[in-house]
């Protein structure tokens, strides 16, 4: 279904994927938090999933999946997972569902500034016009006078601070390695970087609490694969901004299961957001 359209596109629409099962961590994160699971638990089992995907990959051709020219960037970008996880999920305690996404949309800022000197990459008019009215949006969601957690803010800037990490190395790593290699390296890094924090931190859990943790281990890897899959066939400037359509599904399931009711500045400032996303959209199709 993807095969006839152009690169950017085809990444777009695999973003906008990912952007659906990133709601749905978010919904899970808040479920763990609020029953007291650690965020370094959290994070582990986040990790290990990782590698369930690969393992049966590892184990038909053993070591051979980790093999790889660029073993540095691969530390470097399970580093920046590893990190990024953990500002993102501690962010969701003193942060509601909303509030936490759209702050780590700043992200985007990072990845557009970057993405020319880094990369190498032409940032066109269109992509700076949708990722300023990304900015917008979130400018009017997080509009002057609102009470938020300042530790909060800080937890979910950081992450998005180290998200661009992640954005930059795949966009690289892509281009010479598979989507197993990438992921392999991913979870075996942030596996073996979480474990030590998950053991300090680690209390008694229930079985619903490890039927979350191993819901999340089973389908959130899939985030990597597409948007590992998106950075492949598009540029990083081009594509980021399809991130922001999670916000509306994450909106939806505050208000139905925690009774997070958006106001109307918050509907405002995800019109702009969508609005950004579908500028970049009808560019790149009337591009092609």
């Amino acid at each position: 279904m993807l095969q006839g359209l152009s690169g950017n596109l085809r990444g777009g629409a695999l973003m906008a994927a990912a952007a659906f099962i990133f709601a749905a961590e978010a919904l899970a994160i808040r479920l763990m938090t609020e029953r007291g699971i650690p965020v370094e638990v959290q994070v582990f089992f986040r990790s290990l999933g990782q590698l369930f995907w690969v393992a049966p990959l590892i184990a038909a051709t053993g070591l051979a999946v980790f093999r790889t020219a660029r073993p540095g960037l691969h530390v470097l970008r399970g580093a920046s997972s590893l990190l990024t996880w953990g500002f993102y999920y501690a962010s969701f305690g003193p942060l509601d569902l909303a509030t936490a996404t759209v702050l780590s949309f700043t992200n985007v800022m990072f990845t557009t500034l970057l993405a020319g000197p880094v990369l190498g990459e032409r940032v066109d008019r269109w992509r700076w016009a949708g990722t300023i009215a990304g900015f917008v949006g979130v400018a009017v969601m997080l509009r002057p006078g609102t009470t938020v957690s300042t530790l909060g803010v800080a937890l979910a800037i950081a992450s998005a601070v180290t998200w661009c990490g992640i954005t930059l190395s795949s966009r690289v790593l892509a281009q010479v390695d598979r989507n197993t290699t990438i992921m392999a390296w991913v979870g075996l890094v942030t596996t073996a970087g979480s474990l030590p924090f998950a053991v300090m931190a680690w209390v008694p859990l229930g079985l619903v609490d490890l039927l979350i943790l191993l819901s999340v281990a089973a389908f959130a890897p899939g985030i990597i694969w597409l948007i590992t899959s998106a950075y492949r066939h598009g540029e990083a400037s081009a594509i980021a901004p399809f991130q922001y359509l999670r916000l509306i599904v994450v909106a939806g399931l505050g208000w139905a299961i925690f009774s997070e009711v958006p106001d109307g500045w918050t509907w405002l400032g995800a019109a702009v957001i969508l609005a950004g996303a579908l500028v970049i959209t009808v560019a790149e199709a009337r591009r092609r």
